[in-house]
């Protein structure tokens, strides 16, 4: 059994016809359909049922089709991790992410400079914004999605990405959730939930107290998670920042805008990383990151 072979028969499920997958795989029609016979028969199983033109998986088919893809995800890795040994000296991208971002956009340049740079191992660190300032700093880290909160440094190249919006989020069951957006003296009385390491909260505390102007009692939480289940349960509401317009679904909780004196609450997100530190893997990443932005 050849894995040519099973990039042909995943190839043809995915697409849902002979044609198109031929086009993906760069050989003809029958070219793959030859390939595909020889591999059912080497099986001694028919993988698929065939009507004229279409197609349907049997039931061999079906388990064959999702146990070849965790085996050609298992070999992908395999070979990833071979790539890297084949020097010593392999480049190591260490990015950086702002704990109060939730958008994909990070994620998804990830993805595609992996794709495009197989080679090359990326580490993430997520922190605060005075954490991800300090280890950039120190040389920890080699690019960070932060907020910004400082004027621009001159050591730094300093690429804006996105303005944010600050909204909350609270109890589907407390009356601000009937508003449309809310302003940062109406909230006074309740409690705020920051999510944030412990070693960190009198800082995000001071920001969103003195820079936002969110007064009154602060509780924190360790994860996103964590800070949603004290929402449901009415302990207070959690500040977050939304790039772009991003749907939301969960029926107890409600997502407000916060405004200040009437105007939305926004924060400018950047990439920043020091010019003395910069090279193509970081910049091509910088890049990257400001497509998905766009």
């Amino acid at each position: 059994m050849l894995l040519r072979q099973i990039e042909y028969f995943q190839a043809v499920v995915e697409c849902g016809n002979f044609y198109t997958a031929a086009e993906k795989c760069y050989v003809s029609q029958s070219a793959i359909s030859q390939q595909i016979k020889k591999l059912e028969d080497e099986l001694g199983v028919k993988l698929l049922d065939r009507h004229n033109r279409t197609f349907t998986l049997t039931n061999a088919g079906e388990h064959f089709y999702r146990k070849s893809l965790i085996i050609r995800s298992d070999i992908e890795q395999l070979v990833r991790e071979t790539q890297r040994l084949e020097s010593d000296d392999a480049f190591t991208l260490r990015l950086g992410c702002y704990k109060g971002y939730h958008g994909s956009e990070f994620s998804n340049a990830i993805s595609l400079f992996s794709e495009k740079y197989p080679k090359i191992n990326v580490q993430v660190t997520i922190g605060s914004h005075e954490e991800l300032y300090y280890a950039m700093e120190t040389g920890d880290i080699d690019l960070a999605l932060n907020d910004q909160r400082r004027a621009f440094s001159g050591a730094y190249n300093n690429m804006v990405l996105s303005e944010s919006r600050t909204y909350i989020e609270i109890s589907a069951r407390n009356p601000l959730g009937h508003l449309g957006q809310v302003d940062v003296e109406e909230l006074k009385n309740t409690p705020c939930i920051i999510v944030i390491n412990s070693e960190c909260r009198q800082e995000e505390q001071k920001y969103y107290d003195e820079i936002v102007g969110l007064h009154g009692d602060f509780l924190f939480a360790d994860s996103l998670q964590e800070a949603r289940l004290m929402i449901i349960t009415e302990q207070g509401y959690m500040p977050l920042d939304v790039i772009g317009e991003q749907e939301w679904f969960d029926s107890a909780v409600k997502r407000i805008l916060l405004t200040r004196n009437g105007e939305p609450v926004t924060k400018t997100y950047c990439a920043f990383w020091k010019k003395d530190n910069s090279g193509y893997y970081i910049e091509d990443f910088a890049e990257m990151l400001k497509t998905k932005f766009l």
